[in-house]
């Protein structure tokens, strides 16, 4: 199947990431956000990082993007890519207010990182085109999609979808729709473990980050790529794990549990395990 236009619901960091990536390709994009202060500082934000990644043709690619006042006017895309918070409840009801919208063509992907694709594609007129389209965050410089089949998708729109993330220059895995998929299922444990060895006074997070990027070569600690990632994301997904899993090793450190109790979810409210107020950022424990 063809695709030229995109419609993205969500217009935070994921979903300007996924909106700039398509538009740097070529495509129409059409970007909806129920919150319109965030939907009208969305040009500015994407030129912002265009700006950052040297791009030369940045008027070109943000002339590609329409923003859109209602969610009714992303559902003649061809393709629509749903963005918004790891909420469940509310990515059903986005689904919900489409389908009577809906191109009969059109294929309905989620960005979600830990969401069933089959239950969210239960709750749709298209099951067999709806899939899993899970982007990596900064979504401009990480070259992995994941890719996940619902339990009813096609061949064709599988096919469609792999096809498209090649015209992105992206690179593709495929998980089995289980909880947190591939990336996830790996990384959120070890996070959580990390989260621990604070939690227990095994090591600051200073000598934790430390060790981590020193003795196993990551680019970043797991507790600065936590805030990185959102601490509310980090314990949706570690949720999602053991309620889908029903297995102990996944359960929530109680210390992550209370950060984001208090609203603090790292980089996006400038307090997480560090604090982002000054330069550099200090740690809160």
């Amino acid at each position: 199947m063809e695709i030229n236009t995109i419609g993205v619901i969500g217009a935070g960091h994921m979903g300007i990431g996924i909106a700039q990536v398509f538009a740097s390709a070529g495509f129409a994009v059409v970007l909806y956000d129920n919150n319109p202060d965030t939907l009208t500082e969305a040009p500015q934000n994407m030129a912002a990082s265009l700006t950052r990644l040297q791009e030369s043709n940045k008027e070109a690619i943000l002339a590609n993007l329409t923003l859109a006042e209602n969610l009714i006017d992303t559902a003649q895309a061809d393709l629509i890519i749903e963005a918004a918070t790891e909420d469940e409840t509310i990515k059903g009801a986005i689904f919900k207010e489409l389908l009577p919208h809906l191109a009969p063509h059109t294929i309905l992907t989620s960005t979600t990182s830990a969401i069933s694709i089959t239950r969210l594609a239960s709750r749709t007129d298209r099951p067999e085109r709806f899939m899993g389209m899970h982007f990596m965050k900064p979504v401009p410089v990480m070259k992995l999609v994941e890719l996940i089949r619902g339990i009813a998708t096609d061949e064709e729109t599988f096919k469609t979808v792999e096809a498209l993330c090649v015209k992105l220059g992206k690179e593709t895995s495929v998980s089995e729709d289980f909880p947190a998929f591939i990336v996830n299922r790996i990384l959120m444990p070890m996070i959580n473990e990390a989260i621990y060895a604070v939690y227990e006074g095994v090591g600051t997070v200073v000598n934790i980050d430390k060790s981590l990027k020193l003795g196993a070569n990551h680019p970043m600690g797991p507790l600065e790529l936590a805030d990185f990632i959102g601490l509310d994301i980090v314990l949706a997904n570690l949720n999602a794990l053991h309620d889908g899993l029903a297995d102990n090793k996944y359960r929530p450190c109680p210390l992550l549990v209370k950060y984001v109790e208090a609203g603090w979810f790292g980089r996006k409210t400038d307090r997480g395990f560090y604090d982002y107020t000054v330069v550099p950022p200090v740690p809160t424990r």
